[in-house]
């Protein structure tokens, strides 16, 4: 799937029926945090004994062309969670389908992330990525994210170490 600057997406705040196609996604996609069907409904629907998240959902529109007779929205083709540390945010994970990816969404998501965040008047957002993702890496050094640091052995399946990255909200 290539997107053209013509083909409509539509970027809004995950809900509960987003949540089957979040897992399909993420487990398609061996980089991304693998989470739990209960942990990403806490996620979208928190309840008191939880802390607050940010969960976007990119999907097609009916328009774009790749999901001819859909009706409301189509493919879900990225998503991303985020949660506050005051005074930060921390992006837990963020998955763009494989089809769609280089397509600049991947951005978009950074960037809604990055605007809630100074909306919030927050400080700065923080993240780690496996030391193998070159592709997420090369993106938020672009996106202004500095390297911070490395935790040895922090991902598992395989045994990778982590980089750390983090960009003040300006």
């Amino acid at each position: 799937m290539i997107l053209r600057d013509s083909d409509p997406v539509k970027l809004r705040s995950a809900t509960a029926a987003d949540i089957a196609s979040i897992m399909d996604l993420e487990r398609a996609s061996p980089t991304a945090a693998h989470w739990t069907e209960a942990q990403y409904r806490q996620a979208v629907q928190p309840g008191q004994d939880y802390a607050p998240r940010l969960v976007f959902v990119v999907k097609a529109s009916p328009d774009s062309g790749e999901g001819v007779g859909c009706s409301l929205e189509c493919d879900l083709l990225g998503f991303l969670v985020a949660r506050p540390v005051v005074p930060e945010w921390e992006l837990e994970n963020i998955v763009v389908a494989p089809a769609a990816r280089r397509n600049g969404l991947g951005r978009q998501l950074v960037e809604a992330l990055l605007s809630t965040a100074q909306n919030t008047k927050s400080e700065s957002v923080f993240l780690e990525v496996r030391e193998s993702n070159v592709a997420a890496r090369n993106l938020y050094q672009k996106m202004g994210f500095e390297q911070t640091g490395r935790s040895k052995s922090y991902y598992a399946d395989p045994i990778e170490d982590a980089i750390l990255y983090r960009r003040k909200v300006k």
